[in-house]
């Protein structure tokens, strides 16, 4: 019998190597990594919701974006972010200020406090996810690195409307 296990097979090799069964094992990852996610950001000098992490995230990654934008990049509608800013603002993690060209539209900005406290959450995070990998095997970690690279590639080069539910 030839193996034809090589970097070209994209066959499984055992029942439990088909895509069924790893999307399952990965969904099980990811919902323990989320856990491990969520419990690092609890920990902060600053306990935040996921939602206001993720609006302090997205606010970090594009400065002065402005409320429209902020809802449409969380998927929240434009009361909700308005609120959200409002909590956030008043925890001193976020600015609004006057756009320079529009004086009817604001633009958002993180606090030097902001900035500190999602640094924070940043170490607790990588700090927990480096424990984990720590106690993986050396072998288990590489295989797993090369198995995300792999990962990341394949969904590079899928149809951007692949991963939507009406599509399938």
């Amino acid at each position: 019998m030839t193996d034809l296990g090589g970097p070209g097979d994209h066959r499984a090799r055992r029942p439990g190597d088909g895509p069924e069964t790893v999307a399952s094992q990965i969904a099980d990852a990811v919902e323990s990594l989320t856990a491990l996610w969520s419990v690092a950001a609890q920990e902060a000098s600053l306990r935040l919701s996921l939602h206001q992490l993720r609006a302090l995230r997205t606010v970090q990654t594009a400065p002065g974006l402005n409320l429209t934008a902020l809802a449409d990049g969380l998927a929240i509608g434009l009361p909700t972010a308005s609120r959200l800013c409002d909590r956030l603002a008043a925890a001193g993690l976020l600015e609004r200020a006057q756009h320079p060209d529009t004086r009817r539209e604001v633009q958002l900005w993180l606090t030097p406090h902001g900035q500190r406290v999602l640094c924070d959450v940043a170490d607790r995070r990588a700090q927990a996810l480096t424990a984990a990998l720590a106690a993986m095997q050396p072998a288990e970690r590489a295989a797993l690195s090369r198995g995300l690279r792999g990962f990341l590639t394949a969904r590079a080069t899928l149809p951007p409307d692949t991963d939507r539910p009406e599509s399938r």
